[in-house]
């Protein structure tokens, strides 16, 4: 194979025991001594211990997100450093995160281990996934296409359903409230020598609440998302691991006035019969096969993503889409050194098919098939001193039937002193192909797409400090990090139709910003956690839009003396940020502030019996009135109440 990029790195610490590889959906939360660890910090074929990672990772673990009642994934994800969260309306509306001032479509999404954006529209949309009744969150922050290609530019966040093992047993739930509100999850798994299942399933159905600023309609939504997970493990040296997933969206949504004589013109209205529907299928089967007593570790993975949407207005087919892709991978990693002193060396192939198709059903838009093939190769090294010194660097070279070739890589350390103070750094480089709309999208009078784009491209260094105080009752730390976007792709309105068309920028955008957080259990009784970003992401001195310079979170937890109680007070802050209005009837976007807010939610929950439990939240105690997004009113002060049982 001409142009492979063997590859050499010095990514990260890991743990010393074997594991699988980072696509693995099976691999606990913690390690055999108790330490949090991830595995998407790695394609290594070991797990990576969180204290030792030299690079930006916050883990949210199943607890996480029990105590703070999360039902929908994104709310949590506001808990993060370095992350801004914007949704488009009511629940089930198009919901975004940007990493570190980067776009929501430079973000990589994993969803037990399984590549899950939709390949249409080259992003994945956080407002169809639902909360699990038992899973994790792994954010990983930074440049990361050495590890990963496209779409890793700000980084990476995998959703992981926990296995049979880690929580065996029967588990329900049930609740309702405010706004028409009922949700409610089931959840059974197990484990014996062998084999290792579960299978979970969660519902969420709302009438909703007005998303127009003057509106009255209801705008609701029908959620449901269900997983199952099986490892088969035969022999202490092979593993087969399978995952289904299913995610299914039927949601209201608003229109923009597109009148120019209304003053409303551009403002979100009420838009009767207007809604989606979404349905998407996932699959993934890996094989892992471990040589040199543990030493050598190899993984074959096959995955897919086909992902359908529909849309309607006043009731009548308006829109749709296809998206689908299909992804093998092969990993092998070998471990050498001693006790003291780990080495680890990796490589991987990535082949990866994507297929884009337009359904709507229209004589004015392109209805046309396209497709995109790439092959990654991938090489790493990894280096772990003691409990002390973890260093590693990783090179990618991706092979693209539609863009040029590209390379990327990353280079990070950290260092430990006996103190318990930890200094890390790293730099590295991103890359982003365009997306199937962006290439070839068109809408007649409204949009054409750029079959000449660009891919984007991204660099950037951070250098941060962690300091665990107390062994390990406290952990506090900050970093600072500085990114440059070439070839940004946005969207022109050239004279003299104005009809948007995407170009990539001949300036470089800047996002450079400080993430600092807190956790601290210095009683059993009382738990906290706090996050806070500050940022600024700019493009020619103009503040990117949806990208707040604050944002920070407080979660704090207290408990009885028998645990059978907890309540949890959240503290969510967005500061103040720019929007695009389209309220200019010549349709170019005039710039808006949106005004900040603060989120107070709480909780609580007692354990009736040591299987039955009831439970109960308010959201937006303060009834705060927001919009992540121009015109799109937010919900006011709910209430939900529910019981849940474990056997």
């Amino acid at each position: 194979m001409n142009n492979i990029a063997i590859s050499v790195s010095f990514l990260a610490l890991v743990a010393a025991t074997p594991a699988w590889a980072q696509s693995d959906p099976t691999l606990p939360t913690k390690d055999a001594a108790g330490n949090d660890i991830v595995v998407t910090a790695s394609r290594s074929g070991d797990a990576v211990e969180v204290r030792n990672l030299p690079a930006s990772v916050t883990l949210l673990t199943n607890a996480d997100l029990a105590e703070r009642q999360t039902r929908i994934v994104s709310d949590v994800l506001r808990d993060v450093p370095g992350l801004a969260i914007s949704r488009a309306g009511a629940i089930g509306g198009l919901t975004q995160v940007r990493v570190r001032g980067s776009e929501s479509n430079h973000v990589l999404v994993l969803v037990d281990g399984i590549k899950a954006s939709d390949p249409y529209l080259g992003e994945f949309d956080f407002g169809t996934l639902l909360a699990d009744e038992a899973a994790k969150i792994e954010v990983l922050r930074g440049q990361q296409s050495s590890l990963y290609g496209s779409d890793a530019i700000g980084g990476v966040i995998q959703y992981i359903t926990l296995t049979g093992r880690e929580l065996p047993g029967v588990s329900l739930r049930a609740e309702g409230g405010s706004f028409g509100t009922a949700s409610g999850g089931a959840r059974v798994g197990g484990y014996s020598d062998t084999l290792d299942y579960v299978a979970s399933a969660s519902a969420y159905r709302t009438d909703g609440y007005p998303t127009a600023r003057v509106g009255s309609r209801d705008v609701g939504a029908t959620m449901v998302n269900a997983t199952a997970k099986v490892t088969w493990t035969p022999s202490a040296t092979f593993k087969l691991t399978g995952v289904g997933r299913y995610g299914y969206v039927d949601a209201d949504t608003n229109n923009s006035d597109n009148d120019p004589t209304s003053p409303l013109f551009g403002y979100t209205i009420d838009s009767p019969g207007t809604f989606y529907r979404q349905n998407a299928f996932y699959g993934l089967v890996r094989a892992d096969l471990s040589l040199a007593d543990g030493r050598w570790n190899n993984a074959l993975t096959g995955q897919f993503a086909d992902t359908t949407r529909k849309g309607y207005d006043a009731d009548v087919r308006s829109s749709g889409d296809i998206g689908r892709r299909y992804k093998g991978t092969y990993e092998t990693s070998f471990r050498f050194g001693s006790e003291r002193v780990v080495n680890r060396l990796t490589g991987a192939i990535d082949f990866e098919r994507e297929e884009f198709e337009n359904t709507t059903p229209s004589d004015f838009v392109f209805r046309g098939r396209r497709s995109t093939e790439n092959w990654g190769f991938v090489g790493q090294y990894e280096l772990t001193v003691d409990d002390a010194l973890s260093a590693g660097a990783s090179i990618r070279q991706d092979q693209n039937n539609r863009f040029d070739d590209v390379t990327t890589y990353r280079l990070q350390a950290g260092y430990r002193l006996p103190i318990g103070l930890r200094v890390r750094g790293a730099y590295g480089t991103g890359v982003k192909n365009p997306t199937y709309y962006e290439l070839f999208g068109y809408s007649d009078g409204r949009y054409i797409g750029n079959a000449n784009l660009k891919p984007e491209k991204s660099k950037g260094w951070e250098a941060g400090a962690d300091w665990d105080i107390a062994r390990g009752k406290a952990t506090i730390g900050a970093t600072y990090f500085d990114s440059r976007l070439e070839n940004e792709i946005f969207t022109t309105y050239p004279a003299p139709d104005f009809i948007a068309t995407p170009a990539n920028r001949d300036t470089r955008s800047k996002q450079h910003g400080i993430e600092a957080f807190a956790s601290a259990r210095p009683i059993p009784q009382i738990k906290f956690d706090l996050a806070y970003t500050w940022l600024d992401a700019t493009e020619n001195g103009v503040n990117e839009v949806r990208r707040p310079h604050h944002i920070g979170s407080v979660n704090a937890t207290v408990f009885s003396d028998d645990q059978r109680f907890s309540g949890t007070l959240t503290l969510r802050y967005n500061g103040r940020q720019d929007d695009l209005a389209y309220t200019d009837p010549s349709y170019v976007p005039v710039r808006v502030s949106l005004r900040e807010y603060v989120l107070m939610n709480l909780n609580a929950e007692y354990k009736l019996t040591g299987g039955l439990t009831v439970f109960g939240r308010v959201d937006n105690l303060l009834d705060e009135r927001y919009e992540d997004v121009f015109s799109f009113a937010s919900p006011g002060r709910s209430a939900i109440g529910g019981v849940r049982a474990r056997f």
